[in-house]
C-alpha cells in the first residue's frame, strides 16, 4: 500500500533540530510502510534553527563570520547565502542569542544587537540584495539600537557622544543620525521573520513580556520599557517612522522595531515565511498524510508557530495532519480545531525530562509509527 508524506516539523528544543525531527519521522512511518515516500521539510519560525531550515529545503551555502555576541565578546555566527547568489538568510540569535549568554550572566541592560549588524552587513558586502532576519531567541533588550550601530547609523546621547550599547542605555538617546546606512542599504530589501505579534512599549510590550526570561528583574523591566519609549519616540521624530505600536515592534526585545525603522523591513510571521520559499502548498496535493511538531504544543502554538502554519495549509489542501508534541500544554486543544489535525504526544511510558531527551530521536519515530499505522488501518476500512 504505497504512502505519501511530509514531515515538516520544527526543532523539538533542547534535543532535536528540525532536521533531526523530520529524519526520524520517515524512520517511523517506514517501519510501518517501508514503501513509503517521504519528503523532509524541516521547518523554523523565525528563531534557532531558521538558517538550517532554509538550507536544507533549499540548498545554497553557509557563511561563518566573527561578530560582536550579546555581551561584546566575539562569536562565530553562521547565515545561509541561497542559490540565486542575492539572497541572505541570517538568524539574530547565531550573534546575539540568549543561547549565548551563560544563565549567570544574563543582563539585558548590556545586551546588544550589534554582532547582528555585523552580520546583516556581511550579507550585504557579499552582494545579497534581499535580507531575509529571523529574530527569535533574543538575548537583547536593546530595540535593535546596536544593529544600527553597526550599520553605520550614529546614535547620540545627551552628552553629544555616541551611545553606550545595550537596553540600559535608550533613556540617554537624544537623537539619531542615519549617517551612511541609507547608501549602505540602498536597492536591498528585507524581510523580518518573527513569531510574536507584541508592540515596543508597556505591558505587552518587549520589555514586559520578554524581559524577565533574558534576566531582566523588576525594576530592570521599568527601566528598559522607559529606555524603549524614548527610543520609539525619537524614531518616530528623527526617521520618520513612527512603529513602536505595530505588531512585531517588540519582537526580539524591540529589535523588529529598529529594523523596521532604520532598514524599511517588513515583518511577516516566520512560518508562513519559510512555508512560501519552499513552497510548501504545491507540494500538498502530492501528500497523503502531513506530519509536523515542535517541543511543546500549547496555547501558544496557534500564535504563528510553525506547527499551526503547518497545519493551517494542510487543512486548506484537504490533508491530515499528526502534530508530535514533546509535551502538551493548556491550549493544545485550539490546534486540533485546524481541519483535520490531531496533536500526538511522543511519550509512550513514564519517563524522566531527562529520559525524553536523551530519548527524543526514537520517541519521535515511534509516535510517527503508531501514527501512521492508525492512517493505514483507517484507509482500509
Amino acid at each position: 500500500m504505497s504512502l505519501r508524506v511530509i514531515a515538516a516539523p520544527n526543532a523539538f528544543k533542547g534535543s532535536l533540530r528540525a532536521t533531526a525531527a523530520a529524519e526520524a519521522i520517515a524512520e517511523g512511518v517506514r517501519r510501518v510502510e517501508p514503501r513509503a515516500e517521504c519528503r523532509l521539510i524541516p521547518l523554523a519560525d523565525g528563531g534557532d534553527g531558521t538558517v538550517a531550515a532554509f538550507l536544507a529545503a533549499m540548498g545554497g551555502s553557509a557563511v561563518t563570520r566573527t561578530v560582536t555576541g550579546p555581551l561584546g565578546e566575539p562569536v562565530e555566527a553562521t547565515f545561509a547565502v541561497l542559490p540565486d547568489g542575492k539572497t541572505a538568510v541570517i538568524e539574530m540569535a547565531a550573534a546575539s542569542g540568549l543561547v549565548l549568554v551563560p544563565a549567570e550572566r544574563r543582563d539585558p541592560l548590556r545586551a546588544t544587537t550589534y554582532g547582528t549588524g555585523e552580520l546583516i552587513r556581511a550579507a550585504l558586502d557579499l552582494g545579497c540584495r534581499k535580507v531575509i532576519i529571523g529574530i527569535g531567541g533574543s538575548a537583547t533588550v536593546d530595540g535593535g539600537a546596536g544593529a544600527a550601530q553597526a550599520l553605520g547609523a550614529r546614535l547620540i546621547d545627551r552628552t553629544g557622544g555616541d551611545l553606550a550599547r545595550g537596553g540600559g542605555a535608550l533613556a540617554d538617546l537624544e537623537r539619531i543620525d542615519p549617517g551612511a546606512l541609507p547608501r549602505l542599504i540602498a536597492g536591498a530589501e528585507f524581510i523580518v521573520a518573527s513569531d510574536v505579534d507584541n508592540p515596543l512599549c508597556g505591558p505587552n510590550g518587549a520589555a514586559a513580556v520578554f524581559g524577565p526570561q533574558k534576566g531582566a528583574t523588576l525594576e530592570m523591566v521599568a527601566a528598559l520599557d522607559r529606555g524603549l519609549a524614548n527610543y520609539g519616540r525619537i524614531l518616530a521624530r528623527d526617521l520618520g517612522r513612527d512603529v513602536a505600536d505595530r505588531p512585531g515592534a517588540g519582537a526580539a526585545g524591540g529589535l523588529g522595531a529598529g529594523l523596521m525603522a532604520f532598514l524599511g523591513a517588513r515583518l511577516v510571521p516566520g512560518v508562513d515565511l519559510i512555508l512560501e520559499m519552499v513552497r510548501f502548498r504545491e507540494q500538498l496535493s502530492w501528500a497523503d498524510l502531513v506530519f509536523t511538531g515542535e517541543g511543546r504544543v500549547d496555547g501558544q502554538t496557534v500564535r504563528g508557530k510553525g506547527p499551526h502554519g503547518v497545519a493551517r495549509a494542510a487543512a486548506e489542501a484537504g490533508r491530515p495532519t499528526v502534530v508530535l508534541a514533546g509535551s502538551v500544554g493548556p491550549g493544545a486543544g485550539e490546534l486540533e480545531k485546524v481541519g483535520w489535525t490531531v496533536v500526538l504526544p511522543i511519550i509512550d511510558r513514564p519517563m524522566t525530562l531527562d529520559e525524553a531527551v536523551q530519548d527524543a530521536a526514537a520517541l519521535v519515530a515511534g509516535a510517527a509509527a503508531r501514527a501512521a499505522r492508525l492512517f493505514l488501518i483507517g484507509r482500509v476500512r
